[in-house]
This record gives structure tokens, sequence and C-alpha cells, in this order.
């Protein structure tokens, strides 16, 4: 039992280093060496260990089982830890789109963390999967309360390896509210390569995007992190769409989706927007992957509908013409900083058409230029 304890705790102190084929092969020793005396506590832990290993090699399915085996495990006994398996569970679901149950395990997961919270950091995980949550089903507002608990829990704490997590997702929010300056303050202070070259892209700065992807994928490639690659990868081909380099962008969302279709991922790609969508959609004019693309295609189409009913239609416009869906669509990008030019590319228009929902705005708000718009469009609550 001492032996499978020091194993387990062996194999977490891996992972926190990034060695994941050594915290492997320290969970499979610990499983085999509690099981054998009969310690339920630490084959749980260390089942959940190769979960969470199975997980970071993009193993959805098997990730997948092996938290449901730890629920099983655990049965009907009052044990806080298992926590941990819905924690994971809910990010497997998310990742598959099941939304109501990555929701409901995700609770589950924060109730039973809670119990832990003087002590233990995970609650503050739990925290930021339910607001990444909230943002992926357009709850801007709740995603923001959420993690400014989080960070704030976080840092009364001196959680330090939950901080970075936080702001991760807090970069994302505050891109979400058109909010570019935090946003960037945020991912240079935390040095989260992603996050910032999110913000160089929301900037309209795809060089500088590009300039800090490349190196960081180089450094994951080299430690054998396939789930960080993943994510690089598909954020690459966004930002080489963006950049105009379409042929290759398309290519290397090819190789992405090879590496994402065996997991079932889904969420990696529709949660990148509408530049993601168009990128689809050229891959799919190029007959690449039809089934795999065609049902991304199909979560977007719908995606779209649910936005169009709720997301750009606010309760009530003081305005006395309401703008258009299309204009608030422009408002949103003019708000983030984009460009006429940049706008034309995201939304497929032409720039006369652009310039004309430009002077719409401009005339419904009563304004003069695009500072003004936005600074209107905030006080009446558009933004």
């Amino acid at each position: 039992s001492l032996r499978a304890t020091a194993n387990w705790t062996l194999g977490f102190a891996y992972m926190l280093q990034g060695d994941r084929a050594a915290a492997r092969r320290a969970f499979t020793e610990a499983v085999s060496l509690s099981q054998a005396s009969g310690d339920i506590f630490t084959t749980i832990l260390a089942t959940i260990g190769l979960g969470n290993i199975q997980e970071a090699e993009n193993q959805l399915s098997l990730a997948a089982e092996t938290y449901r085996r730890v629920l099983q495990l655990a049965g009907d006994q009052p044990l806080q830890v298992i926590y941990e398996a819905h924690l994971g569970l809910a990010r497997v679901l998310y990742e598959w789109n099941d939304l109501d149950e990555a929701s409901q395990h995700g609770r589950q997961s924060l109730h039973l963390a809670r119990q832990y919270e003087r002590v233990i950091d995970r609650f503050v995980s739990c925290e930021v999967f339910l607001a990444r949550l909230k943002l992926a089903q357009g709850d801007v507002a709740d995603a923001a309360a959420l993690l400014a608990q989080a960070s704030q829990s976080a840092h009364q704490r001196n959680f330090v390896y939950r901080i970075p997590e936080v702001a991760v997702v807090q970069v994302l929010t505050l891109l979400r509210q058109g909010n570019l300056a935090a946003a960037a303050y945020l991912a240079q202070a935390h040095k989260l390569p992603l996050s910032q070259a999110r913000v160089h892209l929301a900037q309209g700065d795809t060089s500088a995007a590009l300039a800090v992807l490349e190196p960081w994928r180089r450094q994951v490639e080299a430690k054998g992190w396939v789930d960080e690659r993943l994510k690089v990868m598909v954020l690459q081909a966004v930002v080489l769409q963006a950049h105009g380099e379409k042929n290759k962008a398309v290519h290397l969302l090819c190789d992405a989706l090879a590496l994402a279709e065996p997991g079932g991922f889904i969420r990696l790609f529709v949660d990148e927007g509408l530049l993601m969508a168009h990128l689809l959609s050229e891959a799919a004019v190029h007959g690449m992957m039809p089934d795999y693309i065609g049902k991304l295609l199909a979560i977007f189409k719908a995606e779209e509908q649910k936005s169009e009913d709720t997301s750009y239609r606010p309760p009530a416009q003081p305005l006395l013409e309401p703008l258009s869906h299309r204009e608030l669509e422009v408002l949103h990008l003019m708000a983030q900083g984009l460009s006429n030019q940049e706008m034309c590319e995201r939304l497929f228009l032409a720039l006369d058409t652009v310039k004309g929902h430009n002077r719409n705005i401009f005339g419904k708000l009563q304004v003069q230029r695009r500072t003004e718009a936005v600074a209107r469009a905030r006080e009446l609550g558009l933004l």
C-alpha cells in the first residue's frame, strides 16, 4: 500500500514536470500495487491519473471510459476525491459538444471539490471549466463572474498553478467583450503563447500571431505534448487564413483534422468561430474529410441559428431605429478594432457594403466616428 501511494505521488510529480510517459508508468504501477493490497483509495487516485494522461494524449474515448470506471469504483462511498473524475469526464463531454451532460458533471465536480477548498486548489479548475462552458453557451456575463471569483480565490490562497489557467479563459472572455487592452495585458503578464496569438489576431496583426505560434509549436512537439500541438495547429490554421495564406491554412487544417478525428474533437474547432467555419467550408470544397467536416459545419450552422435567435438581440434597444442583426455584427467587430477590410474578410462582404453598414450605425447612434460609436453602444448596453 505504501509503495502504491509512493508511485501515485511520483506520477503526479512527473505530470507537473510535463513528463507524461514517466507519469503513465508510475500511475500504472500504482494501480497494480493498490489493487493487490486492496487500497481502493489509491486505486481511484492512480486511475484518475491515467485518465488525465489519456486525455492529454487525445484519447478521449479511453479517458471517458477511465473516468467512468473511477465513478464505478467509488460506488456509493462518500469519496470527495472523485471530483477529479467528474471534472475529467466533463471536459471530454464538452469537447464532444454534449454541453448539458458536461455541465452536470462540472457542477458535481465543483460541489465535491469545494469540500477541499482550504487546502486543495482544484475547485478553481472546476470554476474555470464552468466559465468556459458558459462562454460556449453565449453567457459572457456569467463566465466573467465565475472567473472573477476563481481569480480571487487563486490569488488569496496563493494557488500558483491555477492562476495562469484562470487567465487563459479570462483572455477569451475579454476578447469576446471587445476589451483587447485587458486581454493583451493578461496574455503577456502570464506568458500565455496561445492567448497572445489570439490577442494579436483580434488586433489584426497576423504576422505577430504567427511569430508567437511557430516557436511554441516547436516546443510542444519536442516535449511530445500531442494535445498542445493539436491546439497550436488549429489556431495556426485560423491565423494563416486571416493572413491570406489560404492554401497553407487548408492543408494545416486537414492535418489537424486527421489528428482530431479519432478522438471525436468538436469544440476545439467550433470555439474558433466564424474564421474556422469559413476555413472548414474551403476544405469541404476541396473534398477533404467530408464526413468529419460535414459534421462540424452542421454544428456551426446550428450555433449560428441559435446566435441569431439570442446573441444579437438585446432585450430592448433604446434607439428610435434599432440596429439590424448585421449592423450589430459589424458593431461588435468595430469594438474589436477590426478595419473595414478585415470586416469584409471576416463577414464575406464587399467593402462598400461594410462602409454602408458603418454609415447606418453612425446615423442610428447619432455619432461621427468609430470610437464614439463604440462608447455610445456600451452606454446603451449593445456591447
